[in-house]
């Protein structure tokens, strides 16, 4: 799993898989997206606005990591 946020358009992807893949984009809402890849299988989550939806800082989000451990 990877989790890469962009600061200057303030936009956060979580990437499940790696790999290319032929997607289908499923919108929850304006800011929320899911990609969804062959077996309806979850390969990513976009989501605009992040800070707000994520509750991050702009200039250094942190991220807690439970049961995980970071690469």
């Amino acid at each position: 799993m990877k989790i890469k946020y962009d600061s200057e358009v303030d936009a956060a992807y979580i990437s499940f898989k790696e790999g290319p893949a032929q997607v289908s984009t499923i919108r929850l809402t304006e800011d929320i997206a899911v990609d969804i890849g062959p077996g309806e299988e979850v390969l990513g989550i976009e989501i605009l606005d992040a800070s707000q939806h994520l509750d991050l800082s702009k200039k250094k989000p942190t991220i807690k990591l439970e049961n995980l451990s970071s690469a």
